[in-house]
């Protein structure tokens, strides 16, 4: 989804096929490790993953632990290769990322939902809490891939990328919402 979302965003800009390859792979990398430590026993502990084993049931903890720091380098090694594209722009894709996958994104949202387990019901996170979990741990990379996409073609006027901002922080919201839905 995140890729396709870059891509959708890059269509609006006129971005080149090529960056948004860059882009939408950078994100997609992001994606996967998120996914590969998340099921670690650390954290959610889960054993299947689309109905196969994960990761660390398949090839073991420390294995899963360094496939998911190897395709985390490889994302921002990926927007770190020559592209064509103005060099402040790609500091940018790269900033983008790195909050989107840093302690102001999916890790400080994951830290948020690992600190909610367990909690008495009369300690519930709030519902703001809980926006802002969702607003982190899925929201930030789906706003990433939106707006890393739009930045790979022609500037965009102010009023343009904020209303693409406001749409993926939506999306990102009402992903991770329904994701919460089918987990239950």
């Amino acid at each position: 989804v995140r890729p396709l979302l870059a891509f959708a965003a890059g269509e609006i800009t006129a971005a080149p096929a090529e960056l948004l390859d860059s882009a939408g792979c950078a994100v997609e990398l992001i994606h996967a490790y998120s996914l590969v430590h998340d099921d670690l026993p650390a954290m959610d502990n889960d054993v299947l993953r689309r109905g196969r084993p994960t990761c660390h049931v398949e090839y073991g903890e420390a294995t899963a632990m360094l496939a998911g720091d190897a395709l985390q380098t490889l994302a921002f090694d990926l927007l770190a290769r020559p592209l064509a594209l103005e060099p402040t722009r790609q500091v940018e894709l790269l900033a983008l990322l790195a909050q989107a996958s840093g302690s102001r994104g999916m890790a400080g949202g994951q830290a948020i939902n690992l600190e909610a387990v367990g909690r008495a019901h009369d300690q519930a996170l709030t519902q703001p809490e809980l926006e802002l979990m969702h607003a982190l741990k899925t929201g930030a990379l789906i706003r990433a891939a939106v707006l890393m996409g739009a930045l790979c073609g022609e500037a965009l006027a102010p009023e343009a990328r904020t209303r693409l901002d406001t749409y993926a922080k939506r999306a990102g919201l009402l992903f991770q919402v329904v994701d919460d839905i089918l987990d239950c």
